[in-house]
C-alpha cells in the first residue's frame, strides 16, 4: 500500500513536470516565432520608433547646448552632426530599395558612404570634446586659468572640419555612383579586404561568405563609431569631474541605449542581416536612447541654472532627486573622492597624452585590426550564417551592453576602478 501510494505520488510529480516543460517549450517556441519575423515587417516595426526617436534627440540638442551649461561648441556641432547623418541616410535608403530592391544594409558601397557620416559625428565629439578636457584639466594640475581652445568656444572650426569630411564621404558615393554600380559594389573599391580567391584557395573558414558580407573599409566605420562613442561616454564622465557637475555622468548613463543600438547593427551585419528583428530592435533602443539622452541633458542645464516657466511643471517627473539633500550630499561626496584619488581610466584617458593626430591614428589602428577579426574570423563559426541563432545575436548585445552598464556603475562605486579589460 504505501509502495503504491509512493508510486502514484511520484508518477504525479512526473506527469506535473512534463506537462510544465511541455508548457514552457511551447511558450518558447511561440516566442522563436515571433522572433522570426521576415524584413517587411522588421522595417514596418522599425519605422515609427526610428521617426519617434527625431523629437527627444532635438530636445537633447536644444538642453545641451544652453548657455548656462558651457558645453564645448564643438561638441553640440559632433552631436548635431547626427542629424546630418539620418538625413543623408534616407536617400541612400530609397536608392538601395529602388534600384537593387534590398535594404541599405545590403549594399555595401551605399551602406558604407551612407554610415561614414555617423563616424564623422562621433569623431567630431571625441576631438572636440577632447580638446576642452585637457584644456581644463592642465589648467586644474598647475593651478591657473583654462585657456580653452576655439573649438570650444565657437563652431566655426568644427563645422568646418565636418563639412570637409561630409565632402569626402559623399565622394565616396559620387564616383562609384557614376560607374554602374552593383548592389555589391564594395564600399572603396574593396581596397582593404584580402582577395576572395586568395582566402577560397586557403580553405579558410567553414564556408565562404556571402556576397553582402561588409568590406573591411565598412567594417572599420561600423566598430569606430562603436569605439568613438564609447570614448565620447567616458569624456562626459571626466567632464563631470572637471566642472564639479555630477550631473554629467547622468549624461554617460543615457548614452548607454544609443551604444547598445549600435552594437545591434553591427551584430546584425555580422549574422549577414539575416536576423531582421535586430532592425525594430535597433530602432527600439534609438529612441530609448535619445529619450534618456534628452532627460540627462535636461538635469545638467537645471542644474547649472536654467529654467523656464514651461519646465517646472516637469521639474519633479524628469529630477525626482532634485529635492533630495541626501542625494546631492552623495553626489558632492562622489565628486570630491574623484578629484582627490587616482583618476580611473578608459580608452579616452589612455590614450589623453596623444596629439590629436596620434590619438586618431591610433583609434583607427585598433578598429582597422578589429575589423579584419571580424570579417576573417567569423568565417571560423557557423553560427553567423544561421538564420535561426536568434539568442544567440541577442546575446551578443546584452552581454556587451550590461558590461558596459557594469562597468560605469563600478566605477560610480570606486573611481579608481579602471574597467574589465
Amino acid at each position: 500500500s504505501i509502495s503504491s501510494s509512493s508510486t502514484t505520488g511520484i508518477d504525479g510529480m512526473l506527469a506535473s513536470i512534463s506537462s510544465s516543460s511541455t508548457t514552457t517549450l511551447s511558450f518558447l517556441e511561440s516566442f522563436n516565432d515571433q522572433l522570426n519575423i521576415d524584413s517587411s515587417t522588421a522595417e514596418a516595426l522599425a519605422g515609427p520608433f526610428f521617426g519617434a526617436s527625431l523629437f527627444p534627440y532635438l530636445a537633447f540638442l536644444y538642453f545641451l547646448n544652453v548657455p548656462e551649461n558651457n558645453t564645448p561648441k564643438g561638441v553640440t556641432v559632433g552631436f548635431a552632426c547626427c542629424l546630418l547623418f539620418v538625413f543623408l541616410t534616407i536617400p541612400a535608403a530609397i536608392a538601395a530599395k529602388v534600384f537593387y530592391g534590398v535594404s541599405l544594409a545590403d549594399s555595401d558601397w551605399l551602406h558604407g558612404s551612407a554610415e561614414s557620416m555617423l563616424t564623422v559625428t562621433n569623431l567630431i565629439t571625441c576631438v572636440a570634446f577632447r580638446q576642452a578636457l585637457n584644456a581644463k584639466e592642465k589648467a586644474i594640475s598647475s593651478g591657473g586659468t583654462a585657456m580653452m581652445p576655439k573649438s570650444a568656444l565657437e563652431y566655426q572650426p568644427m563645422v568646418v572640419l565636418t563639412a570637409i569630411l561630409t565632402v569626402f564621404a559623399g565622394i565616396t558615393a559620387f564616383v562609384p555612383a557614376i560607374n554602374n554600380p552593383t548592389v555589391h559594389t564594395p564600399y572603396l573599391g574593396g581596397f582593404m579586404d584580402i582577395p576572395a580567391q586568395l582566402v577560397s584557395s586557403v580553405g579558410w573558414g567553414v564556408q565562404p561568405e556571402p556576397e553582402n558580407a561588409l568590406t573591411v573599409a565598412c567594417w572599420i566605420i561600423h566598430v569606430s563609431s562603436l569605439v568613438e562613442f564609447l570614448v565620447a561616454m567616458g569624456f562626459c564622465w571626466r567632464w563631470a569631474d572637471v566642472t564639479q557637475n555630477e550631473k554629467w555622468k547622468q549624461l554617460t548613463w543615457g548614452l548607454l541605449p544609443l551604444h547598445s543600438s549600435g552594437i545591434c547593427a553591427c551584430v546584425s551585419h555580422l549574422f549577414f542581416n539575416q536576423i531582421p528583428v535586430l532592425v525594430p530592435l535597433q530602432a527600439l533602443l534609438t529612441c530609448i536612447g535619445n529619450t534618456t539622452a534628452a532627460i540627462a541633458a535636461y538635469r545638467i542645464a537645471v542644474s547649472n541654472g536654467w529654467t523656464a516657466d514651461w519646465a517646472d511643471r516637469f521639474t519633479g517627473l524628469l529630477d525626482p532627486f532634485q529635492d533630495d539633500e541626501d542625494r546631492m550630499a552623495l553626489e558632492a561626496a562622489a565628486a570630491n573622492i574623484s578629484r582627490e584619488e587616482s583618476p580611473s581610466k578608459d580608452l579616452g584617458d589612455a590614450l589623453s597624452g596623444d596629439t590629436d593626430y596620434t590619438f586618431l591614428l591610433k583609434l583607427f589602428a585598433g578598429c582597422a585590426i578589429a575589423s579584419y577579426a571580424i570579417k576573417y574570423g567569423e568565417l571560423w563559426f557557423q553560427q553567423p550564417f544561421d538564420a535561426n541563432n536568434v539568442y544567440v545575436a541577442l546575446s551578443f548585445i546584452f552581454i556587451p551592453s550590461l558590461l558596459n552598464a557594469l562597468k560605469w556603475y563600478k566605477r560610480s562605486q570606486d573611481p579608481k576602478f579602471e574597467g574589465f579589460f
